[in-house]
């Protein structure tokens, strides 16, 4: 997730770093009813933004292909159209807004609920929906169509 925050893999350990050690400092503040896991996403994403605001970074997202899963029983040939897919999404992805791009990292690369995503950004469930919605169709928008033709 810090990746995607920071926009680049450069720094993205030293902000989860930074954010764990905020984290374990303030432990005692962790609810129970409420859980571990958004409470310290919160912290990390904040970080992030923090890190990416004092840094002034706009550089480019990067994703190695060993992070992403693939079927080793697919054919080269869906592997390379696979490779290829990925890389325009990220640079779809690249091209959004920090506050989107952070909305889709916690559903998608996080795997979270939007419940999970509501606790880490500190808003309603419909808020989350909302915002989720504009950034998938912002991505969608910067993605060519599946006719091979622009948006």
């Amino acid at each position: 997730m810090a990746t995607v925050v920071l926009g680049t893999p450069e720094g993205a350990a030293d902000a989860v770093q930074a954010a764990t050690l905020k984290a374990w400092r303030a432990s005692g503040r962790i609810d129970p009813a409420r859980g571990f896991r958004p409470w310290y996403l919160r912290i990390v994403a904040n970080t992030a933004r923090n890190d990416r605001r004092s840094r002034f970074r706009r550089s480019a997202l990067t994703l190695k292909a060993s992070t992403l899963r693939d079927d080793v029983s697919d054919s080269p040939d869906i592997v390379a159209v696979s490779a290829d897919e990925r890389a325009m999404v990220i640079a779809a992805l690249n091209t959004l807004p920090p506050a989107d791009r952070l909305v889709l990292a916690l559903r998608f690369f996080e795997d979270l609920s939007q419940a999970e995503m509501a606790e880490v950004l500190d808003c309603p469930v419909g808020t989350v929906k909302s915002r989720l919605s504009r950034a998938m169709a912002k991505l969608r928008d910067g993605l060519p169509n599946p006719t091979g033709g622009e948006p």
